[in-house]
């Protein structure tokens, strides 16, 4: 499993929810790759509860989609906006427990249209919520344009593994 390097820290302007580690209410989320999955650890606390020690499921639905963008990041070296999200809450996860494991994947591509599946793992394990992602890709050039976006390199790597 190796980190992936986020292409916008130090960047003017970036302040992202999801992954700015320096956004003081964000959820400041790593990414890993692991084969062709894109991997996250993260631990929930009080501040993102909904009922008692429960996590919200809109900080859950936050934390796939950031997950799932970032597998078109890595896997296709280029931006996307999410274009239809659904979710599956099997079982509650709590804001007093362990680290979760978040995992996603491309599933089918048709064009510029991607779809990725993401889970959420409790710390036993156990799947607790999953979801599936309609990305609308960019060109390589609007992602480099709008975005900023150029590469999206592991630790150790020089240029993207296509």
């Amino acid at each position: 499993m190796k980190k992936i390097i986020n292409p916008w820290l130090g960047r003017e302007g970036y302040h992202c929810f999801g992954c700015d580690p320096d956004h003081q209410h964000g959820l400041k989320m790593e990414f890993y790759e692991d084969g062709e999955d894109i991997v996250s650890f993260w631990q929930p606390d009080g501040e993102h509860q909904s009922w008692i020690n429960t996590l919200h499921g809109g900080v859950q639905a936050a934390l796939l989609d950031e997950l799932c963008g970032w597998v078109v990041f890595r896997k296709f070296q280029t931006g996307s906006v999410t274009s239809k999200m659904e979710i599956r809450y099997r079982k509650s996860l709590h804001t007093n427990g362990g680290k979760l494991t978040l995992r996603a994947r491309t599933t089918e591509q048709r064009r510029n249209l991607i779809t990725v599946v993401g889970e959420i793992y409790n710390d036993a394990g156990e799947l607790c919520t999953e979801c599936s992602c309609l990305f609308f890709l960019f060109s390589r050039e609007k992602s480099a344009a709008e975005m900023g976006l150029t590469e999206c390199l592991v630790e150790g790597e020089t240029t993207p593994q296509q």
